[in-house]
C-alpha cells in the first residue's frame, strides 16, 4: 500500500513526515523471524530429500535476505546473525552492530544462494528464482544509489550486480509486461487474480477462504489524494512535456488531464471514468485531499467496503526489474539506446507513449524534473537519469516504492514542500467531468440552490489564495525534516540498555540513556 510521502498522502500523513519517531517506541527491531529461519537453516540436513530440501533452503536464503534488507533500510548498520542463539550466548546476543557493508554483502550472498537453489518454474504464489533475482536487483539498486548519494565506497559494485541480475531475467526468465485488453495498466492492478504474464509474485486473496483486504476502502475513506508535484511527472500524451506547455501552472483540472500519458487516465480519477463493473461516469468530487483520487486498486464497487476486496497483491513484479536495471546501468555510465528499449521503453510501449531517447534525453534534462531531484548526479547521464526516475514515479505509484526511492536518492528535503492539488481560478461552478454540465460549486459566502458537490472555501478547501489558487492540503500540518538524522530510525533505547550500550545510537537521535 501507498505510505505517504512527496506524491500521495493520506489523513493521516505519517510518524516520517511529521517528525514523530522516536527511540522511545520504535518497535521494529524484532528478530524472532531471522530466529525462524536461522533455525530451519540449521536442522535442513535432516531432510533427506534433497530436491525438496534444496528448495526449501533457497526460500530460507531468500527470506534472510529480505529481513536483513528491510533492517538495513531502516536502521544502517545492523548485528549479523546466521546462527540459533539461545540464552548462553551471552557474547553474541549482546555484541554491538556490524558494519553496512559486511551485512549487505551477507545479504546479497543469501540472494545468490537462493537464485542457485530455488526451481525455476513460474508461480505468483512461490518463492522461485525469479523472485530471488528481482529482490537482488531491488536490493543491490537501494544499496548503490544509497552509497552514491553519499559518497560512500563500493556503490559501483552493487549497482553492477543490479545490472547483472537484471539482464539475467529480461534475458532468461520469460516474463514480459501484461499488455491484455484497451487499458492493461489499470487491469493489471484491479484482477482478482495475478496476471502471471508479469506478476512475479503475489500475496493471493480470496473471498471463498474469507482472506480479504481493504485497500480501496482506505483509499476513498483515508481521502488519499495524488500530489501536483506527482502529477506533473506524466508527460504529454505525443512525449512531449507538460511544463513546456504555455500556462500549464494555472491549468484547471480537465485541462491538465487531456491529452496526457495514458496512465494517468488508469491511476487517477479523471473526467470520463468508470469504475469497473458500472455503466455511468463518476465526476471528481473533490474527496480526495488533493483533488486527485486515486483509482489503482480499485475494482467493482461492491468491493470498495472495509475488506471486502480480493484482488491479489503483486509483491514483485517484471515492470520494476526493468526500472531497476535502466537506472543502475544510467548510474553505472554504462546505459545504452538498447538497454532503454528492452527496459523503459517496454513499458512506455504499453501506456502507447513514443519511445524514450537517450541522446535526446540527456541533451535537453527537464528543468522541472532537476528542480525535483536537485542532489541528481551532474553528468553526461543527467537527462536519462532523470527520465528514468519520471518513469518510475508514474509506473510504481503506490507500490510502497516512492519513501525509499526519495530516501535512496538522498532527496529527503522534497518531503517538506507543501502538498497542493488542482488548481481552481476563483470560486464559482466547475464542469469536473466535462460532460457540459456544472457539478461542483466553490463559494464563500451563498451557496444558493446548487445542485451537485458543494465546497466552502477556508472551511472544506483550503486554497493558496484564499479564493484562488491550487488546493492546499494538510496545511496546518508542519513536515520536518534533520537532513543528517531522518534517514534512518533511531535504535531502541530499551535496546541500547540491555546490552549496555554496545548498540550505538544513529546519527541525530537522542535516548533517556546514559550512553554515547
Amino acid at each position: 500500500m501507498a505510505t505517504n510521502a512527496d506524491d500521495n498522502i493520506d489523513s493521516e500523513l505519517g510518524a516520517v513526515l511529521q517528525g514523530q519517531r522516536s527511540a522511545a517506541d520504535e518497535s521494529g527491531w524484532n528478530w524472532d523471524k531471522l530466529r525462524s529461519i536461522n533455525y530451519y537453516l540449521q536442522h535442513s540436513d535432516r531432510c533427506k530429500d534433497m530436491a525438496a530440501r534444496n528448495e526449501y533452503d533457497g526460500v530460507a536464503y531468500f527470506m534472510r535476505a529480505y529481513f536483513y534488507y528491510v533492517k538495513v533500510r531502516r536502521y544502517g548498520d545492523v548485528p549479523w546473525y546466521n546462527q540459533v542463539l539461545t540464552s548462553v550466548s551471552q557474547e553474541l546476543l549482546f555484541k554491538p552492530r556490524d558494519d553496512r557493508g559486511l551485512v549487505m554483502d551477507s545479504i546479497m550472498n543469501d540472494l545468490d544462494k537462493a537464485i542457485r537453489l530455488l526451481p525455476a518454474a513460474k508461480s505468483t504464489a512461490r518463492v522461485t528464482k525469479w523472485t530471488a533475482l528481482a529482490l537482488k536487483t531491488r536490493v543491490a539498486l537501494y544499496e548503490g544509489t544509497y552509497r552514491k548519494y553519499r559518497g560512500m565506497n563500493d556503490a559501483d559494485k552493487y549497482l553492477k550486480q543490479v545490472a547483472e541480475a537484471g539482464e539475467t531475467f529480461i534475458k532468461e526468465s520469460g516474463y514480459k509486461l501484461y499488455t491484455t485488453g484497451p487499458s492493461p495498466y489499470r487491469s493489471l492492478f484491479n484482477s482478482l487474480d495475478a496476471c502471471t504474464e508479469e506478476v512475479i509474485l503475489a500475496r493471493l486473496y480470496s473471498q471463498t477462504a474469507n482472506v480479504m483486504h481493504g485497500i480501496p476502502f482506505a483509499i476513498k475513506n483515508g481521502r488519499q489524494g495524488f500530489t501536483k508535484r506527482f502529477m506533473n511527472h506524466y508527460l504529454m500524451a505525443d512525449g512531449t512535456r507538460y511544463s513546456d506547455k504555455a500556462g500549464w501552472q494555472t491549468d484547471g483540472f480537465v485541462a491538465e488531464t487531456t491529452n496526457r500519458d495514458p496512465r494517468m487516465q488508469q491511476t487517477v480519477l479523471c473526467p470520463g471514468y468508470i469504475q469497473t463493473g458500472a455503466s455511468k461516469v463518476t465526476a471528481n468530487d473533490l474527496t480526495a485531499l488533493t483533488g486527485y483520487q486515486p483509482i489503482k486498486f480499485v475494482g467493482e464497487s461492491k468491493y470498495d467496503g472495509a475488506n471486502k476486496a480480493f484482488t491479489d497483491w503483486p509483491l514483485f513484479r517484471t515492470a520494476e526489474v526493468y526500472l531497476n536495471y535502466a537506472e543502475a546501468k544510467a548510474e553505472l555510465g554504462t546505459l545504452t539506446q538498447n538497454d532503454l528499449d528492452i527496459s523503459i521503453n517496454k513499458l512506455r510501449a504499453r501506456a502507447k507513449m513514443p519511445d524514450l531517447d537517450m541522446n535526446e534525453a540527456n541533451a535537453t534534462p527537464d528543468p522541472l524534473m532537476q528542480e525535483y531531484y536537485p542532489n541528481v548526479t551532474q553528468s553526461t547521464n543527467t537527462g536519462v537519469i532523470l527520465e528514468i526516475r519520471r518513469e518510475r514515479t508514474i509506473e510504481l505509484t503506490m507500490e510502497g516504492f516512492r519513501l525509499w526511492d526519495i530516501f535512496r536518492w538522498k532527496e529527503g528535503q522534497q518531503l517538506t514542500k507543501p502538498f497542493y492539488g488542482c488548481y481552481f481560478p476563483s470560486e464559482g461552478e466547475y464542469d469536473m467531468d466535462a460532460n457540459g454540465t456544472n457539478d461542483l460549486l466553490l463559494y464563500t459566502e451563498d451557496k444558493g440552490n446548487f445542485k451537485g458537490t458543494v465546497k466552502k472555501l477556508g472551511k472544506d478547501l483550503i486554497l493558496t489564495n484564499v479564493t484562488s489558487g491550487n488546493i492546499h492540503a494538510l496545511d496546518k500540518i508542519k513536515v520536518t525534516w534533520d537532513e543528517n538524522r531522518d534517514y534512518l530510525w533511531p535504535i531502541p533505547a530499551s535496546e541500547r540498555v540491555v546490552t549496555g550500550g554496545k548498540l550505538t545510537q544513529n546519527p541525530g537521535w537522542t535516548d533517556s540513556t546514559n550512553f554515547d
